[in-house]
């Protein structure tokens, strides 16, 4: 639980920081007075911007974070095995969200440890929360994306001189990287690919010699796929190569 609160003001920091820096916090509600001596409560912008901010929560998961390599190869997984419906999208979902935490989590703790805590102990203002908070999630992304990808989008945003791949905007890292993921997601799932089409084409091949071309081949593959997929740990091989593209477990 705390690491998820963390996570949200991690986030909330690197949506809103002008609105959440004013005055050092959040005024929820402003008073004015009226010359009757009646009061008016109405509620300041800096708290519709984190409301705001509240919605983009989900775009930051799935682009920020390596979600998007995750469930891609998962997809793909699942319909080289033939599978169409199982696992379940929402199966799927919910594995890619939680190797995601267990990828991120020293990106998170780093982050809760340089700009969360210290914010929430008033240590820091909002505004150095936020530059703190982003030089992990900036550090995880470059060294994910890959530098033909970063320039081709800094030379679309026209940043055409730089020293470094740090001195980019997020505006421009962050395409970049999803690029990037993708492109890696497909590769790792070409490469999961590749056996159960193997396992195809001998048994089209079989069943042609055989004579019964009017039988399916998918429908016999499927339980040699699924043996297969079994006695190889297929799942542990999965999460596991997930992780060390990753750089975990090197």
């Amino acid at each position: 639980m705390r690491i998820l609160v963390s996570i949200t003001i991690a986030i909330l920091l690197f949506l809103a920081p002008e609105a959440l820096a004013e005055n050092g916090g959040i005024s929820a509600v402003t008073v004015v007075d009226n010359p009757d001596g009646s009061k008016e409560y109405s509620v300041t912008l800096q708290v519709l911007a984190m409301m705001t901010a509240l919605s983009f929560i989900p775009a930051i998961v799935m682009l920020m974070t390596s979600f998007t390599r995750i469930i891609v190869v998962l997809a793909i997984l699942r319909q080289a095995m033939g599978l169409q419906q199982t696992p379940n999208s929402q199966l799927l979902i919910g594995m890619a969200l939680f190797l995601s935490l267990f990828i991120m989590a020293p990106v998170f703790d780093e982050i809760n440890q340089t700009a969360v805590e210290p914010y929430l102990s008033e240590e820091l203002t909002s505004l150095q929360a936020f530059e703190k908070a982003k030089l992990p999630m900036r550090e995880f992304m470059l060294g994910q994306t890959r530098i033909s990808d970063l320039q081709s989008f800094a030379e679309i945003a026209g940043y055409t001189q730089l020293n470094a791949p740090e001195e980019l905007p997020m505006t421009v890292i962050i395409p970049a990287f999803v690029t990037s993921e993708l492109k890696t997601a497909f590769q790792i799932g070409f490469m999961f690919f590749i056996p159960f089409l193997i396992i195809d084409l001998v048994v089209a091949s079989v069943l042609m010699a055989m004579g019964m071309m009017m039988l399916s081949p998918m429908i016999v593959s499927l339980p040699f796929k699924l043996m297969m997929f079994v006695l190889v740990d297929g799942w542990t091989l999965v999460m596991g190569t997930l992780a060390k593209s990753f750089g975990l477990g090197t």
